[in-house]
């Protein structure tokens, strides 16, 4: 495993965080950019913070997910799961306005579920914040495993 680097480009931020969003160019600004990602999400107006979330892949997307986040949802293939998974998303997104993100860490996506479920009675305020720190947890991961 990789220590944070004090320095990534916006390139290296990009593929991180699934685009080039207000977030990552605001980050690879800065040194030690991922040590300071959490700080610099919750200061972000709120568009650009639908604008990082939304640039993340629903859980449970097949098609054009970049490598990472294709390895990381994995190859669940029950067809219950992943209809419920598509359901409770579209769900989501009507009461937010925004994705749900969430830091999978090699979970199956059956387990993503109760999660879900969990989030989606929160207040948007309450979810909005855990979305950003999920965000930036699946990128300090990202960068750990590379």
């Amino acid at each position: 495993m990789r220590e944070l680097p004090r320095q990534l480009t916006l390139d290296e931020l990009a593929q991180l965080f699934e685009g080039e969003t207000e977030l990552v160019r605001r980050l690879a600004a800065l040194e030690d950019p991922l040590g300071r990602a959490r700080e610099v999400a919750r200061e972000l107006p709120e568009a650009a913070k639908l604008e990082a979330l939304n640039a993340h892949p629903a859980i449970g997307q097949r098609r054009g997910l970049s490598r990472r986040s294709a390895a990381e949802q994995g190859a669940d293939a029950d067809p219950a799961v992943a209809a419920e998974l598509a359901r409770l998303n579209a769900e989501y997104e009507r009461r937010f306005g925004f994705r749900f993100v969430v830091f999978v860490d090699r979970r199956p996506k059956a387990a993503i579920l109760d999660v879900l479920r969990g989030r989606i009675g929160r207040t948007r305020e309450e979810e909005l914040e855990t979305a950003v720190g999920e965000l930036v947890a699946i990128a300090e991961d990202r960068w750990r495993r590379s």
